[in-house]
């Protein structure tokens, strides 16, 4: 038998100091092990003498320098018809040090440790103690939305009796006290939160917007899609009839990033995840570096998993938003496979290069068009007469409409001598038959205001507040008019107010073209 990861002979008692380190090693490795004495390095017995204090001599050798202490079991044997001394060794203390310093068994060799891999010994020693998302807050059950709490548990398809029993299902109670992970989540009061920011060029040199977010993670995991979403290029493609917007970035890379950045930062740390948006890149940082040793190149390779929070993971996990199967990096990748990972200082970095700020970017885009603009051309002579007819008909709905805001589809109709499926397919002034009630807030103060050029129309849709002002499909706005007493002015000049509430009936919807009017909020 010859030595290995978990056994070390020595010839001689002359070599009881290289045998002391081997059993500190071995103990860091795999924390059991056997030292031989008698025996050479390739197995042969040669057989020792052993006298009246050679086993109390071992036995004190290894007391007074292996720290922590090890009580190994001494006793002597017979290999191949000689007298041989065993070392039996097992110690969980790691790491463990021999003469003041720490080695690592490697194959048959006792390597030192560097300072970076004793740092990690001592990491997961005290993995429990230097948690966040499992420790106890100082704040009670009362300071949980009860709300939030019902909706995650719908969403993770669990049953619903009592908020105790919830949390205690999700782990997310200890002595009766809501631990971290609970407020990250449900907090009545946010305790997480998020700074985004547009930057003019490639450095943070000047600042044309800055948002700052508090809220439970999932908010602001939407919050983070929204303001990057808003902030970036969006092109479109037609599936039959219909517009899709297609973001200069894919949307499942950068949500993935966002996700990770809740999941896995430092929360002992108190910077925020930071979104900022360069003219050639979109960064979303978090505080803390890559966890439990993990390298960038590991990163990339993925099916690699190492938690810092793992009852936050494990919360995510429940409602499918991680799989859990150290996927995400793969998946960022696969979508948007030049996105750039980087470690500085205590801050963790992905970065997604804008295929925007690429030189070739607008001739990409116009080669992409030329089949919609060639198809276009070749019909345009055989159009016109409608489409001018069409325009008059717009005019006289639009008119109609200004001078009766509160006109429904068959009065529209039968004003214009039309009859209302004529009425519905006038282009650019679409009216669709909706009957619908929405309870909701409306922006505090929306204007609408002239706009020469359509191309930010789907970044700028309004969704806070019932649907008065939004963009959809073909670059259209759609004004929604109210049939209640606070009717909406469709008026170019119109402000729109109203109190925090408001059942709203809506009759109809007009589409105008989105170079006419866009609505974006007043500052």
């Amino acid at each position: 038998m010859t030595e290995n990861e978990t056994t070390e002979y020595k010839k001689t008692l002359g070599q009881l100091k290289d045998g002391i380190i081997s059993i500190a090693s071995i103990l860091n490795k795999h924390g059991e092990g056997e030292l031989w004495f008698g025996i050479r390095d390739d197995g042969v017995a040669v057989g020792i003498n052993v006298g009246e204090k050679t086993i109390r001599d071992i036995s004190q050798a290894i007391a007074t320098h292996i720290e922590p202490k090890v009580y190994p079991e001494i006793s002597t044997a017979t290999r191949e018809n000689t007298q041989c001394i065993r070392v039996r060794f097992s110690g969980t203390d790691k790491p463990y040090f021999a003469y003041g310093r720490a080695y690592m068994r490697v194959g048959d060799e006792d390597r030192q440790l560097s300072a970076k891999e004793l740092e990690n010994i001592f990491r997961d020693k005290n993995l429990d103690v230097f948690r966040w998302d499992n420790k106890p807050s100082n704040a009670n059950v009362e300071n949980l939305a009860t709300s939030k709490v019902k909706a995650f548990v719908k969403r993770a398809s669990l049953t619903w009796d009592t908020l105790p029993n919830a949390l205690h299902k999700l782990d997310l109670l200890q002595n009766g006290k809501p631990v971290n992970t609970a407020l990250a989540f449900f907090a009545k009061k946010p305790i997480v939160k998020m700074r985004c920011a547009v930057f003019a060029s490639t450095t943070t040199a000047t600042i044309l917007d800055r948002q700052d977010y508090e809220g439970d993670i999932l908010e602001l995991i939407e919050q983070g899609q929204t303001y990057i979403l808003k902030n970036i290029h969006t092109g479109m493609r037609l599936e039959g009839l219909y517009r899709v917007d297609v973001p200069e970035l894919a949307v499942p890379a950068l949500r993935e990033a966002l996700i990770n950045a809740f999941c896995h930062r430092d929360y002992h740390d108190p910077d925020e995840v930071r979104v900022a948006i360069f003219k050639d890149r979109v960064e979303i940082r978090n505080p803390g570096k890559l966890f439990g040793g993990l390298t960038i190149q590991q990163l990339r390779e993925g099916n690699v998993s190492m938690r810092r929070n793992p009852l936050i993971a494990d919360m995510l996990r429940r409602i499918q938003m991680i799989e859990g199967w150290g996927r995400g990096m793969p998946l960022i990748l696969e979508n948007e496979p030049k996105t750039q990972f980087e470690e500085i200082a205590h801050i963790f970095i992905a970065s997604f290069p804008r295929p925007s700020f690429e030189p070739d970017y607008a001739a990409k885009a116009a080669a992409a068009n030329r089949g919609r603009q060639t198809t276009t051309t070749t019909t345009t002579d055989t159009t016109t007469t409608a489409t001018t007819a069409f325009l008059e008909a717009e005019k006289r709905i639009l008119a109609a409409i200004q001078h009766n805001q509160k006109i429904t589809l068959k009065e529209l109709a039968d004003a214009l001598g039309m009859t209302k499926d004529g009425v519905r397919y006038v282009p650019c002034a679409e009216i669709f038959s909706c009957r619908c009630a929405l309870t909701t807030t409306l922006i505090k103060d929306c204007r609408v205001i002239p706009i020469f050029a359509a191309s930010r129309s789907s970044a700028l849709t309004i969704q806070a507040g019932k649907l008065t002002l939004t963009t959809l499909g073909w670059r259209l706005i759609c004004l929604a008019l109210e049939k209640s007493k606070k009717g909406v002015m469709s008026s170019p000049s119109s402000n729109l107010r109203s109190n925090s509430s408001a059942e709203i009936s809506i009759g109809f919807f007009v589409f105008i073209p989105a170079n006419l009017f866009v609505a974006r909020t007043a500052t």
